[in-house]
């Protein structure tokens, strides 16, 4: 099978190239390096197609397309606070360039896009676990802009006839997440101060709760996505099922690297949610998907990555 991976040099399409080319598919990688990067493909230099683009170029989303049994939409501007910042970048990548890549793969025939969507879509709701049926209150621009993806994939189903399935991610981590930038994921900028002897920086009082999900659990979900029957059309939440509170984070961190861990705690940050949990009945039912890595799991193994990864930089 062809697969495009849109932001594959980023941290989840990296893993999701890597586990694809692993499976013997063909890959084309697309993606302007804005935030991915070369070294994340270094494992499949020479066994993927890399188009050096982004997915706002319209001629560089149909040349990607061109070919594809099926899509994996990850590229994206990722982060909440950067949209709270600048809500029109934010949406001139997020929705506009979902349309061309949508427009794209139409015109291609492909036999199915898979959006990276986000969790983000629930905003401040009370009742956890989020359930997909729940109504969508995104709570900043990132989140309107992903439920925006969400809606624009359900309609290019109904009115052209691609096939669609969107998977919420609840807040990924794992190897290959940049934590130098003040938009990244909050585990990657706590390994990376542990690592640099600084106090990691905690935005509220540390009681919020997440559905931290191991990357290698969204690539599987993914993936299970492409071809699963019945799957067209729909939302899926892509989790765990489980969700633990920085504070305890932090503590079970400090036992994985053997070190007490004090944190620095700042005033929390506008579009940030209180809790967020993931039910994941439907991608049971319908995907088959099950958790591969649980989260104390992952954690370890994010750390030694970056143990690794920065003890050499």
């Amino acid at each position: 099978m062809r697969y495009l991976v849109t932001g594959g040099a980023g941290f989840i399409g990296s893993n999701m190239v890597d586990e694809l080319v692993r499976r013997g598919h063909e890959v084309t990688v697309l993606d302007d390096f804005s935030s991915g990067k070369e070294a994340n493909l270094s494992s499949v230099h020479g066994k993927i197609r890399l188009i050096r683009g982004s997915i706002c170029d319209f001629e560089a989303a149909r040349e990607a397309c061109n070919g594809a049994d099926y899509v994996l939409h990850l590229a994206a501007r990722t982060s909440v606070p950067r949209s709270v910042k600048d809500p029109i970048e934010t949406n001139h990548i997020n929705v506009g360039g979902t349309l061309n890549v949508l427009v794209a793969a139409r015109d291609a025939k492909v036999r199915r896009i898979v959006f990276a969507a986000s969790s983000s879509a629930y905003g401040e709701t009370i009742t956890q676990p989020k359930v997909e049926t729940m109504p969508a209150e995104p709570i900043s621009p990132y989140g309107v802009t992903k439920l925006a993806g969400e809606l624009y994939a359900q309609v290019f189903g109904r009115v052209y006839g691609l096939e669609n399935v969107s998977m919420r991610y609840f807040n990924v981590f794992g190897p290959r997440q940049d934590p130098t930038s003040q938009y990244s994921g909050v585990l990657s900028r706590f390994m990376l101060a542990v690592l640099e002897g600084t106090s990691p920086v905690v935005y509220g009082d540390g009681e919020q709760s997440r559905d931290f999900t191991f990357v290698d659990n969204v690539v599987d979900a993914s993936l299970r996505a492409c071809e699963a029957p019945g799957a067209s059309g729909k939302v899926f939440n892509g989790g765990t099922g489980f969700r633990i509170t920085l504070n305890e984070v932090l503590k079970l961190l400090g036992k994985i690297c053997g070190r007490a861990i004090r944190a620095k705690y700042d005033p929390p940050r506008p579009g940030d949610i209180l809790h967020s949990q993931a039910d994941i009945t439907r991608s049971r039912q319908v995907l088959h998907y099950e958790p591969l890595v649980n989260f104390e799991e992952g954690l370890r193994q994010t750390w030694d990555w970056y143990s690794a990864a920065y003890a050499r930089k």
